[in-house]
């Protein structure tokens, strides 16, 4: 073996972590995706006050984290659907991108992995895992023990994808719900 194969494995296995990165859906689709009789998608960028900020704390459990929110409004014809809210959390190391849509009173309609960048726990795109969060609410059930599975070797993906969900449910809730 020469002097510089170890230099060689070094630098591959340097390079190895972007390799897990898959982009499964555009926001476009996954809009589609959860939506599919829609007709049409009105951006709806959302912003929250203080006061709302500190509901969705009181409801989520967690920091509203942030008061602006990529939202967008889905209508068959003239009647609205829901909403889909678009977010990234931190699985371990990495950003995984995601899509929560929700019904008009709030409630859980479907999630969508958008991106997911880790070398493992990928498992949270399987559809049995995604619907456990269909009809939930901020406050009924959207926590890892407490009507969320979690999958052994994805468990920090589980969790904060769990919590970015009740999260965005409770923002809905506080912010537009009908």
């Amino acid at each position: 073996m020469s002097k510089l194969a170890p230099l060689s494995l070094i630098a591959v296995a340097g390079f190895s972590g972007n390799a897990f990165a898959t982009q499964y859906l555009s926001m476009e689709q996954a809009q589609q995706a959860i939506f599919p009789e829609a007709s049409s998608f009105k951006s709806l960028p959302l912003q929250l006050d203080a006061a709302q900020m500190k509901q969705v704390e009181k409801l989520a459990g967690l920091p509203a984290r942030s008061v602006a929110w990529r939202t967008v409004a889905a209508y068959k014809d003239d009647k609205l659907l829901g909403y889909v809210v678009f977010d990234d959390v931190i699985g371990k190391f990495e950003l995984i991108s995601y899509a929560v849509g929700l019904q008009a009173d709030a409630s859980v309609h479907q999630v969508e992995i958008l991106a997911y960048r880790e070398s493992h726990g990928f498992e949270i795109r399987n559809t049995n895992w995604r619907k456990q969060f269909v009809g939930k609410t901020a406050t009924s059930g959207l926590a890892i023990g407490e009507g969320i599975a979690n999958i052994s070797g994805a468990t920090l993906s589980c969790a904060h994808v769990t919590d970015g969900v009740r999260r965005i449910a409770a923002i809905v809730q506080v912010a537009l719900k009908k």
